[in-house]
């Protein structure tokens, strides 16, 4: 009698759509104040988070909590703080990649410069940290320290990245391991977030983190194919810009696996180019993942991580019908062209 009366108590309150929850973030970005001095430290942050975006982060942040509280706006500094951070990894990781463009705008070390690009940066993981402490005082130190924990692996995610364009033996695995790190981590951490201060069962909680985790590795290997196969009107950034950078992404790593001996020394003598013109970098390698089936593969690894995400949903203590909006906002990311 007990699960059916828990299950009860959690079909009572009212679930958000997703213009809702949208609506919501947006505003709360839209009220963020900065307005401390100087002015010329706190301007890039403004300016980067005025781009948009998708806002996913925050949205599953305040989807999980709403899964198990009428009151999803406890969570939504928490939220918020996962925003900026976010934002945080983007302006550094742009930096990093020598990136020009960010959502079809100027990225900010091209607006002002890279100094200036890695103090505001400073600046926005301190203020994540900020906001992340309003989080209501019963779950705040299980939320900080996964904040912590999540900021430290996303970091050594990078890390690997970086690494990765320097060795020519990248693994599959260990490609899957650092957007597992680079990426996934913080979409799961972001609902365990809302999970959290919702009052979730903690065995919910980490459903919530493995849906998110699935969905990530989904979500990069999307980003993946989009750098190559994207719209530029809509991708936002230069397509076919991990090619140019010699980015081992697992499309990079599969055409090595597929290739044969020519194609193979084809990869090899234009990953050593360093003078070339991108357009034509650009084009060889997309002729070549077209020969050797790579977009396919890649897809297919997608649906796993997909159906493994969606099997997570389905297990949770919840009633079925209160999981269309994640259902519904998975799709979308597994659909999207930007």
């Amino acid at each position: 009698m007990q699960p059916f009366l828990f299950r009860h108590f959690y079909s009572s309150n009212i679930m958000l759509s997703f213009s809702n929850i949208s609506e919501r973030i947006e505003n709360k970005i839209r009220t963020l104040e900065f307005n401390d001095s100087p002015k010329s430290l706190y301007t890039p942050i403004e300016y980067i988070l005025s781009l948009g975006g998708k806002r996913i982060r925050p949205a599953l942040t305040l989807m999980a909590c709403n899964l198990y509280t009428d009151q999803p706006d406890n969570a939504l500094d928490a939220a918020a703080g996962w925003e900026v951070f976010h934002n945080f990894t983007l302006l550094h990781d742009d930096l990093m990649d020598k990136a020009d463009m960010r959502r079809k705008k100027p990225t900010v070390h091209k607006v002002w410069n890279d100094n200036t690009a890695i103090l505001s940066g400073d600046a926005m993981l301190i203020a994540a940290y900020r906001l992340i402490g309003r989080t209501p005082a019963p779950c705040l130190k299980e939320v900080l320290d996964l904040f912590t924990a999540t900021a430290l692996e996303i970091c050594g995610g990078q890390q690997y990245d970086m690494e990765f364009e320097q060795r020519d033996d990248v693994t599959e695995d260990e490609y899957l391991e650092m957007i597992r790190l680079k990426t996934a981590v913080m979409l799961a951490a972001c609902l365990k977030t809302g999970a959290i201060i919702g009052n979730a069962p903690a065995g919910d909680a980490e459903k919530l983190y493995r849906f998110g985790s699935d969905i990530g590795l989904a979500f990069q290997l999307q980003d993946d194919l989009l750098d190559v196969y994207g719209d530029p009107a809509t991708f936002g950034k230069n397509i076919g810009g991990d090619i140019v950078c010699n980015k081992k992404t697992f499309l990079l790593i599969h055409a090595y696996k597929r290739a044969d001996a020519a194609q193979r020394k084809m990869l090899d003598e234009w990953m050593g180019k360093t003078v070339f013109e991108p357009k034509e970098k650009i084009a060889l390698f997309t002729g070549l993942y077209n020969e050797l089936g790579i977009k396919k593969l890649t897809e297919e690894k997608m649906e796993t991580y997909y159906l493994r995400a969606m099997n997570c949903l389905d297990s949770l203590d919840v009633p079925s019908e209160k999981l269309s909006v994640l259902k519904e906002v998975a799709a979308r990311l597994m659909n999207r062209q930007y």
